[in-house]
């Protein structure tokens, strides 16, 4: 308990002189859940009726000593084009795949894989956030790490995480991770 009083006091004075931002862009197939995880990331829950976004939305959110700015790129077939501009010199691509849609784990893959493979996106960190992990038959971490054939991917930091952003499961730790990407920012 002394720990956390502690910690929470240090944290209060490295706000107050130490703050970070960064700029992250969701990507993944429409119906992937982008939406509704910047919607519990900003909001702290799910909310019900979310819309799926046409084009983009951009929020800003603090955690902590850290300002986020979260793009939310449409997964329609017409707006991926879009995809690369708005990762061009974020700290990091969150691509968002449903995992409990096995049909569109292939087109999921080979999305994926055209956009990182982009010149302007080298080095950029990737997170791969296999999202619904609530649902009956979702697939977990090692089967999307081995249908989307992350570990082929080099010359990035690539971390993939189970989550529901419909429960708030792991919420926390793909948090943690994009929060520890900002330190690469100059301030």
């Amino acid at each position: 308990m002394f720990k956390a009083f502690v910690d929470s006091i240090l944290n209060f004075f490295r706000s107050l002189f130490w703050k970070q931002e960064m700029e992250l862009t969701l990507v993944g197939l429409q119906g992937s859940g982008k939406t509704t995880l910047v919607n519990v990331i900003s909001y702290g829950s799910f909310i019900e009726d979310t819309i799926p976004t046409i084009g983009f939305n951009m929020k800003k959110v603090t955690k902590g000593n850290v300002t986020i700015k979260l793009w939310d790129i449409g997964g329609q077939p017409r707006f991926r084009g879009m995809w690369e501009r708005y990762c061009r010199g974020v700290n990091a691509i969150v691509f968002v795949i449903d995992a409990a849609d096995k049909e569109k784990f292939e087109q999921s893959k080979q999305a994926l894989h055209d956009l990182i493979n982009k010149p302007p996106l080298a080095n950029i960190p990737l997170l791969v956030v296999a999202n619904k992990n609530d649902l009956p038959n979702a697939a977990g971490t090692d089967e999307i790490i081995q249908v989307l054939d992350l570990r082929s991917i080099e010359g990035r930091e690539v971390c993939c995480y189970s989550i529901s952003a419909k429960n708030s499961v792991n919420i926390d730790i793909t948090l943690e991770w994009l929060v520890k990407h900002s330190s690469s920012i100059s301030k």
